[in-house]
Order: C-alpha cells, then structure tokens, then sequence
C-alpha cells in the first residue's frame, strides 16, 4: 500500500475515533454537574480560578489548566466551566486510549503497524470496531464517566495516562523485533521516547499515581532493548525532557512565595515542598493493614462486574488468553499495568477508592477490545459480523443505561444549597467552626472567594488547625482572629513544629495546646461576634458552653450566662433537593439536615414546645425515616 493510502485511512480511523469520543462528550455533557460537588470540588476550582496552591500533591498542572479553563468564553459560571473542563479532558483522553488500542492491535493481530493487502471493510471489522468497542466500554464505565462530570484531577489524569500509554508503546514496540519477541533487539523510536518522558514528566505533576505504570513499563523497555549500554545511555537521554515535563512542579513555590489566597502547605522550604508533593500527611493510611488490603480487592472485585455491564468483563478474559496466545510479551505487560494498580491502591485506606483503580479498568477495557477482536476472527461470514455489530452496540448502550443512574449529577445542587442554608444559619460577621470539609468547607471556599457570599463569616476548619501553614492563611484573611489568640496560637505551633519537623514532642501537650486555640477563638470572639460549631465537633473542645440550635449548626453561648440573654432558637427552614442519584455522600448530607430538624425539635421538647417540637421532628423524619432518635421523640410526643 501506498504511504499516502496509508495515512489516509489512519486520518480516516482516527476521525472514526474522535466521532466515538464526542458522542462520549455528549453523554457527559447531558448528565454533568451545574455547579460544586462533593469532597474537593469547592476547594480544587478556588485554587484554579485564584491560580493558589491545592491539596497535596498540589495539582500544579491542573491549576494551571483550569485557571484557563477559568478564563475561556465558555458561558455559565465558574464552577460549570471547569466542570466542562472535566468532560473535555475525559473525551480527549478517550481518542488517545483509542490509539494505544488500535496501534496494540495492529502489532498484535497484523504483525506489524500496516495494514497493506486489506481492504477497508476488513480493517474496519478488525481494527477500528474492536478499538471503538474498547473505547466506548470504557468510556461509559462507572468510575470513568464519574470523572468527567465534576471538577477533579482525574479527569486530567486520565487524559494523561492515555497519552503516555499511546507514545510509550510507540516508542518502545518496534524494538521487540519479530513478533514472537526473538533475536536481536532493534531501535526504539527516540524521538518518541523523548515525547513519552516529557508527558511522563507532565503527568507526575497531575497525579502521583502515575507510578502505578512503573513495573510494566520497565518491564517492557528492557525487554525492547535488554540491559545494554545502549539501554542505560537511552535511559539518561530521557532523563532531560523527563525533568522538563516535571519542572512544572515549581509552580508550587514559585506561587507559594506570593502568598496566595489558598496556600495549602506553603511549600516555600525545601522540607515543605516535599513533605507536600509526597503527600506526606497521608502516607499514614498507606499499608496500614492486611485488613485494610483484604477490605478495598473485596470491594474492586464487587464493582468489577456492575462498572463494565459484566459482559465487558467476560470478554476481558476472553481477550486477556488471547493476548497471551499472540504475544507474551504484551500480555506481561497488560497484567504488570493491571496488577500494578490493583495491588497499590487496595493497601490505600480511604473511602472514596474508585478513581486509584483507573489504570486496572484501562487495562480490562484493553482486553475487553482484544475478546471482541477474537470473537470476529471466529466469525467470518459478513452476516455473523453484522449480529456481533449489533451485539456490541447493545452492550455499549446497556452498560451506558445501567450506569447512568449510578453517576449522572446533572440535578445535583445539593452540595451548593447545603453550603448556602448552613450560611443563612448563622448571623452577620459569624464564627463557625466545623470540619465538614466532604459538605461544607471546601464549598465554602468557592462561595466566598469566587461567588463573593457571606465573606463576613470566618469559617475555621478544626482539623486544618492541627496543621502549622494553616495559621498563616488565617490571618491573611482574618488578621484580628489570630491576633486575638497570638499567646493560645504561638504556644501551639511550638509543639506542632515538633511534631512535624521528626522532634522529640509529646502528643498529650500537643492536644492540650490545640484544644486551647479552639477554646480561645471561641471565648475571643463571643462578646462582639456569634460563634457557632457545627453538630460534629466534640462536645469536649467547646466545655462550659451550651448549644442553642440554628439551623444547620449550633448558637455557641456561656453555659453560666444567665438563660435570659441566650439567643432564641433560629427556625429551620430548608427546601432540600434531592438528587435522582443516591450515595453515601447524599445520604450523608440528608442526614445533617434531618439532624438540624431534630436538634430544633428536641430544644423545644425541652422549652416544654410540644407543637413546634412535632412539627420539627416530622421534617427530620420526612429525610430520615429511620432516624433512631426521632423516631424514640416521635413516640414520646404522641403520649
């Protein structure tokens, strides 16, 4: 074949591939998320739209993309826009992954990326419809679509790990030689290697979790070109575009040393910056436990079947044996990606654990591609191709209806009416004090440093203050807070410091030291200003003081003062949205509201309200029928 016959049809396949990957984007754009979500959304778009510093790792690429996004005459608020930014990244990562598949494929079941002597109609039935398969059975996967329908890393990250998958088999195949992977190696492409470690530098900066490739692609790099000189020198030679790619971690201090609006870990030093972008203050929940490991491989291999339509799954291992059959090599290669992943992440101890299982559902969604692949190279007459069409189209849109109820936010507002009612709750120039971080903190963020609501409260995060850079933004923001407490705030950071710089220290001053800011930034403020706390904080950091229901949290007041001068009860009164999709985070949510309902309830059980106190309990019960407590106030109301 002509090369120019050649690169017509790959123009043509690719377009085929960019066709699949916005009627993906279409999808997401139907069930995508009008405004701030769960967890890290609040916090993660302040960031880009105020171009500070994240959470750990820092995100620095994503910052800098979203800041972008930010900015581009998109229409629709901020917080839309960089969820559009998430179903855009998600579909490009979906033509990338479509080209890694389609190029394994070729090397795989034609021996070599050509496909001289074929007509169009058999490269379409073996090459492009097994990629697209591949592609869309992903695409429409649980854990995948949940990633482009709200602001995340992830959605970056995705988009990051196709690429590097996509130039790193290029560059690295056509060393393998024959197909059977003997006698001498060849050259690898270096000029794409040099590509793969440029985008391998870059995507180390969205996410740290790019090490889960490590083991297969070690793996098939020495295989390519075995432990030669020639090997090691090539290894040098990527070093440079690979720190190139990763240089762009000096944003962080670069923006850190501008004092930022959010400046999470201020990684100006040397020991914070790594402390920050190892993530260090998580590394506690790493390999804590067998218990741990046992609990998260349990709970993968009970949501493998439901993310991929089960069927995706059968032909998974259809493809995985048959991958094994064709080339070994390769097939070492999927199952060192697959295991990579899985067996990190499972020693990894925390709840929201689905997206740390990205590259194994990559890899399955791979061989799914390769189990269809087979199927065709059994059935060879046109009119059996057409029923495995058909077959394949029923499989894409029935995993697609089966999850779509799972992961469409296209209603949620929740996060963002909850953020709003737990405002109205509290007075002007208010004190709250919570670590409702996964509902509230992080949103409030948002509200107040983009959307420019209620910046007259002082919203402290309880347990960011057991952390010493969080001092500093707060005064920055609210210099009086910490001024009004310098002798309770200096004292504690004096303890911290050791804590966190490997020192001698002692964890029982520690805490005494930090239950006394609380108790300072409380009794500081009381006399000019309302304080509140929300129903989680531990009745033992706010002693000598009675709660009083408002809304979503509670009135802070002497518990000595004279009952006169307590504040009256604040009336509930929410129009609660409930989202068509349920999970533990709604639920949660729900929750805290059915809780205010009662809080209410139970203040004026006790003010001897019976009327208000049934009214307030049947609100509680109407978002949490099977609320315990309200359920045991419900019947002592009724006698």
């Amino acid at each position: 074949m002509k090369l120019q016959d050649l690169r017509s049809r790959q123009l043509v396949e690719t377009a085929v591939f960019a066709a699949g990957a916005f009627a993906a984007f279409i999808v997401y754009a139907m069930t995508l998320c009008p405004t701030l979500n769960f967890i890290d959304s609040g916090e993660l778009a302040t960031v880009a739209y105020t171009l500070g510093v994240a959470h750990p790792t820092g995100y620095p690429l994503f910052t800098l993309i979203g800041w972008l996004f930010t900015h581009l005459p998109l229409g629709g608020s901020v917080i839309y826009r960089l969820n559009l930014m998430a179903a855009i990244l998600c579909s490009v990562g979906l033509i990338f992954y479509s080209k890694f598949l389609s190029y394994i494929l070729a090397v795989v079941w034609e021996k070599h990326d050509q496909s001289g002597g074929t007509s169009a109609r058999t490269r379409f039935y073996e090459r492009t419809l097994p990629t697209l398969f591949g592609t869309l059975l992903l695409a429409f996967s649980e854990t995948y679509w949940s990633q482009a329908l709200a602001v995340e890393v992830y959605s970056l990250h995705v988009l990051l790990l196709s690429l590097v998958l996509y130039v790193f088999v290029r560059g690295v195949v056509p060393a393998l030689g024959p197909i059977k992977g003997k006698g001498e190696p060849k050259e690898g492409n270096t000029l794409l290697l040099a590509a793969f470690a440029f985008v391998l530098g870059l995507s180390f900066t969205n996410h740290m979790t790019t090490i889960f490739l490590a083991p297969a692609f070690l793996y098939l790099y020495f295989a390519a070109f075995g432990f030669r000189k020639e090997a090691w020198r090539l290894i040098g030679a990527m070093a440079l575009p690979f720190l190139a790619g990763l240089s762009v971690y000096l944003y962080l201090p670069l923006r850190a040393a501008g004092h930022p609006l959010m400046n999470w870990g201020n990684p100006v030093t040397w020991e914070a910056f790594f402390r920050h972008t190892s993530a260090k203050q998580y590394s506690v929940w790493l390999f804590s436990s067998m218990d741990t490991a046992q609990r998260q491989l349990a709970y993968f291999l009970g949501c493998l079947g439901p993310e991929f339509f089960y069927i995706g799954v059968a032909l998974a291992v259809l493809g995985a044996w048959s991958l094994f059959r064709r080339h070994r090599t390769l097939f070492v290669f999927t199952v060192l990606l697959f295991l990579g992943c899985v067996l990190y992440a499972i020693n990894y101890d925390i709840h929201d654990i689905d997206s740390y299982f990205l590259v194994a559902y990559l890899t399955i969604a791979l061989w799914a591609s390769f189990g269809f692949r087979q199927l065709i190279a059994v059935v060879t007459s046109q009119e059996a191709r057409t029923v495995l069409v058909g077959a394949a189209l029923v499989t894409i849109v029935g995993e697609g209806v089966v999850n779509a109820p799972k992961v469409t936010l296209h209603d949620m507002t929740l996060v963002e009416d909850y953020t709003r009612d737990v405002f109205q709750s509290v007075g002007p120039n208010a004190v709250v004090l919570t670590y409702q971080w996964d509902y509230f903190v992080s949103a409030s963020y948002y509200a107040q440093h983009v959307d420019r609501s209620r910046t007259d409260v002082v919203v402290i995060d309880k347990e960011l203050l057991r952390r010493s850079w969080y001092y500093p933004q707060l005064e920055r923001e609210h210099p009086w807070l910490i001024a009004q407490s310098r002798p309770e705030v200096d004292a504690f950071l004096v303890e911290l410091r050791k804590f966190e710089n490997s020192l001698p220290y002692s964890s029982q001053l520690i805490e005494f030291r930090y239950a006394a800011v609380i108790r300072s930034f409380i009794e500081r403020n009381m006399a000019t200003k309302p304080v509140y706390a929300t129903p989680e904080v531990e009745p033992q950091y706010t002693p000598g003081f009675r709660r009083i229901p408002a809304g979503l949290a509670d009135r802070l007041v002497p518990e000595a003062a004279d009952s006169a001068a307590w504040p009256a009860m604040v009336t509930p009164d929410f129009h609660v949205h409930v989202p068509a999709r349920r999970d533990a985070y709604v639920d949660g949510v729900l929750g805290l509201y059915s809780g205010a309902y009662l809080r209410a309830a139970l203040y004026a059980f006790s003010l001897g309200q019976r009327e208000r106190a049934r009214a307030f309990v049947a609100q509680s019960l109407a978002l949490d029928p099977a609320n315990p407590e309200a359920l045991r106030l419900n019947d002592a109301l009724q006698r």
